[in-house]
């Protein structure tokens, strides 16, 4: 056996000898867990969340807990690591051990694996398949009924209870999949076998995400969704004013008609076609002239009309049409909206005009975009590589509730701060990743964090600020 006390030598330092060994004791380079552990503790996620999975095992074979199974890989995801694999080095973080409530973050009371205090990338593997597989193995079950409902319920208590006016935004994301996975179907648009979850989201935070099959449509589920929705944003925000957003997908009659009789305003894509382009000819002929007499690079203009289609739609709507010159091209584009032209009775001196429904309402769903990039660039959450349709969704659902946990503490934590609009991934670079050394004994668990550490005050700040503040805002 190797003697961790043996030494490594390495070239010297001019005059000095630059020697070490693996007699650090316990470190951990995850640091910042803790601060997750600290808005964890005042939501309630990896609490409410296991609730909703039922564990057929013998209580005294347990080794952990379902809430400390949940942390380790809701937490494993907010720190960057989303596979499995992992955690079998991830396991003997004394530290991750500490933010999943484990009592002996050092294992050394454990009969098995004496030494390790979290569990083997297996058991958390059995802990997502066990809704697919059936074998004296897989005793752990969950209700995705619950997990929907419990990811709604949490999401809602972070919107302000004052809001006066809310946007839901809804997008269907392709996430391509790179086996036979169940559920798996060829798209066109994305050049590859997909899933095509649907997401809603509000502000900074995810209320909904459904993992469906590659050939569902966009508005599939969206209608079941949104009353969903509604029913818990209506009890949380009595009064608040709700819009929907989305893109031509989603611009369905079905999708309208609920909207304008649960009275909620709109605001949709629209697929163009020959009718619709006919409406700006008149604008582009002007904007060309423009550009030909000013040689601008981009000019575009407005036009609103009433449309209904053939067959599809039950009544007309109002359809505001951009026409815009860009290079020298042609670029339209129309969205559908129920707002008034003359303004909201709630809000009588906000005029709606075409430029405005467009340009400030429907192109504000880039911030959408972007919070759902965070999911996939910086907590991967297009990594569906069980065979399962049921596993891939729950994955999606412990991603969604990682990022939940990132929002809170950028919303909570880090407000008025450099760091108060930073991405997931920054965040966890320079907040999370944090080198510590950690001391057990019987009275207490010691942290200490790298004396190099270049934010020290603004990791102070974020606790203070965690400790003080409402994580249901």
């Amino acid at each position: 056996m190797l003697n961790a006390n043996q030494s490594l030598l390495f070239d010297d330092l001019g005059p000095r000898r630059v020697q070490a060994d693996f007699s650090a004791g316990h470190l951990s380079s995850d640091g910042g867990v803790l601060l997750l552990r600290q808005v964890d503790r005042g939501l309630g996620v990896c609490r409410t969340l296991s609730q909703c999975f039922m564990d057929g095992g013998q209580p005294v074979l347990v080794d952990h807990p379902l809430e400390s199974l949940l942390a380790q890989r809701i937490y494993g995801l907010a720190l960057g690591y989303e596979d499995l694999n992992d955690h079998d080095r991830l396991r003997r973080d004394p530290l991750l051990a500490v933010a999943a409530g484990k009592l002996d973050p050092l294992g050394r009371d454990r009969l098995r694996d004496q030494g390790i205090a979290l569990a083997a990338p297996s058991t958390l593997n059995r802990l997502e398949l066990s809704n697919s597989q059936s074998t004296r193995y897989h005793k752990i079950a969950h209700d995705p009924k619950k997990i929907e409902q419990a990811l709604l319920k949490l999401a809602v208590r972070c919107l302000s209870k004052h809001a006066e006016e809310l946007i839901l935004d809804l997008d269907c994301m392709g996430h391509l999949v790179h086996g036979l996975q169940e559920g798996r179907h060829f798209s066109a648009f994305y050049d590859g076998y997909c899933y095509q979850p649907l997401y809603v989201v509000c502000g900074e935070v995810v209320l909904w995400a459904q993992l469906r099959t590659g050939h569902t449509h966009p508005t599939a589920d969206g209608v079941l969704a949104l009353k969903a929705i509604l029913l818990a944003i209506r009890q949380r925000c009595p009064k608040a004013r709700i819009l929907v957003r989305g893109d031509s997908g989603f611009c369905r009659e079905e999708l309208m008609r609920f909207c304008e009789e649960e009275k909620i305003y709109y605001v949709l894509g629209l697929a163009r076609n020959p009718t619709l382009e006919k409406h700006l000819q008149e604008a582009f002929f002007w904007l060309e002239a423009r550009q030909c007499l000013s040689a601008a690079s981009s000019l575009r203009s407005f036009v609103e009309f009433e449309y209904q289609t053939r067959e599809t739609w039950t009544r007309a709507r109002r359809v505001i049409g951009k026409a815009e010159m860009t290079s020298g091209r042609r670029n339209p584009r129309f969205v559908a909206t129920n707002f008034p032209r003359k303004g909201l009775a709630e809000a009588p001196a906000r005029i709606l005009d075409a430029r405005v429904v467009y340009e400030e309402i429907y192109c504000g769903r880039c911030n959408m975009e972007n919070i759902l990039k965070q999911q996939v660039l910086d907590l991967e959450a297009d990594r569906m590589s069980t065979h399962f349709l049921a596993s891939n969704q729950l994955r999606l659902w412990l991603t969604t509730f990682a990022y939940l946990l990132m929002e809170r503490l950028r919303a909570l934590g880090l407000r008025s701060t450099p760091l108060a609009g930073a991405t997931v991934g920054t965040i966890r670079t320079q907040l999370l990743k944090l080198a510590a050394a950690v001391r057990v004994s019987v009275r207490r668990v010691y942290v200490q964090f790298c004396s190099a550490y270049p934010l020290q005050s603004l990791f102070r700040q974020c606790l203070r600020a965690l400790r003080n503040a409402d994580p249901t805002g």
